[in-house]
């Protein structure tokens, strides 16, 4: 049997990978990732970096990132404490699914994760206190090919849970630009 189960999203380059979980009355034990493994389901991404953040309120909205070429990044997302509404929004210019986003809620008890491949923003909402998600990618961060679309974007119309009124934003993510602004991809 696999240790993990991709399943392809509405956006056929943006695959749930659910890694199987050894359950007991101790509780449970995952691989949260195997390059062998994802391989023989079609993923074949070198991840170079981990990254983790702990986001302390309900309604933290991170995102939507990305970074431009030649340091684009994809990116394997999880939960490890806590749950998020998680998006990825395809800026592929030449994409049959430009401009389209799909969301699904992550967590720590569901344990799937989000492969969200270069040529995409990525962006999450925390729906829980004390949220911790981590995130492998293939490229490392550069302030130079930091780029960014606003969360609230009118044209695509990102469909939050939000459990407030309105997601607690860093300054930056306040004030990203709209996607008719953006770098995109080709």
């Amino acid at each position: 049997m696999s240790k993990f189960h991709a399943t392809i999203s509405p956006i056929p380059e943006v695959k749930i990978i659910e890694p199987r979980r050894f359950e007991d009355d101790r509780g449970y034990f995952a691989e949260t990732y195997n390059r062998e493994a994802l391989a023989t389901l079609g993923f074949d991404v070198d991840f170079i970096q981990d990254n983790e953040s702990l986001s302390r309120r309900t309604g933290t909205l991170r995102g939507l990132h990305y970074q431009t070429p030649p340091l684009a990044q994809a990116k394997l997302v999880r939960v490890v404490q806590g749950r998020v509404w998680d998006v990825a929004v395809d800026l592929r210019r030449r994409s049959p699914t430009f401009r389209k986003w799909f969301g699904l809620e992550l967590s720590a008890r569901n344990g799937l994760q989000l492969l969200v491949p270069v040529g995409f923003a990525h962006g999450f909402l925390t729906l829980e206190p004390d949220t911790v998600v981590a995130y492998k990618v293939t490229a490392p961060y550069s302030s130079t090919n930091d780029a960014g679309i606003a969360w609230d974007d009118a044209e695509l119309q990102v469909a939050w849970p939000l459990p407030i009124d309105y997601p607690v934003l860093s300054d930056k993510d306040g004030h990203l630009p709209c996607l008719s602004d953006a770098v995109l991809f080709d």
